[in-house]
């Protein structure tokens, strides 16, 4: 088995990185996410059991990749696409008029069968205890897809999630269009840090936007 580890981060670090108040454009490749979707923003009910389903099955994959494949990986950072009838509300902060999709990033040798397996042996392990921390629902919700995202503005923001209004409105409003940019796609966060181990105020996240370039 070899000891070296995929890391996304590393491997592709244009993508996991930038500077606070620099917009880099970016071309994101093709690349697989277990997905679940859901709405009412990380305020929802669904939102804490759909979390604890993605990090389970991503978690089962890559022990699964390792014992059954002998090829290890370092398991993605959380992200997530989030979007609402009306894209100002990211702005304002009405996180009840949110909907996303929380994804963590999959190697390319892992396919839907793997999942399967995987996933029956995540509802067994869930049911078997007595306070589970998902549900078998938000478990079997969740799934392998291939996300293609193309040309990308991002920028990192360091600071609560609830800061990132002045700075999507920037992005949103006066860089994308002054340099003829169309915004397309859903908007897309990449959560670098842990909420439970890092003060809001020490955040980081990576905020992206799909962009046609006229």
């Amino acid at each position: 088995m070899s000891k070296k580890k995929t890391d996304f981060k590393r491997q592709n670090s244009k993508l996991y990185s930038g500077k606070v108040g620099r917009f880099d454009l970016v071309n994101v490749p093709p690349m697989n996410f277990l997905m679940i979707d859901g709405d009412g923003g990380p305020v929802g009910e669904s939102y804490p059991p759909a979390i604890a389903a993605l990090y389970a099955l991503s978690y089962g994959m890559k022990f699964f990749s390792k014992i059954e494949m002998e090829k290890d990986y370092v398991v993605g950072p959380l992200e997530g696409l989030w979007w609402a009838d009306d894209m100002n509300t990211f702005i304002t902060r009405e996180k009840d008029q949110w909907k996303w999709t929380m994804m963590i990033r999959q190697p390319d040798w892992l396919l839907r069968e793997h999942l399967d397996q995987v996933l029956a042996t995540s509802i067994a392990k869930n049911n078997a205890k007595s306070e589970p921390p998902t549900t078998e629902a938000a478990l079997r919700s969740v799934r392998l897809e291939t996300f293609d995202e193309g040309d990308c503005v991002q920028v990192l923001h360091v600071g609560s999630y609830d800061d990132e209004g002045p700075i999507l409105a920037q992005m949103h409003n006066e860089y994308i269009s002054q340099n003829k940019m169309k915004m397309v796609g859903k908007h897309h966060e990449i959560y670098l840090s842990d909420p439970r181990k890092v003060t809001a105020d020490k955040l980081k996240t990576i905020l992206r936007q799909p962009v046609h370039l006229r």
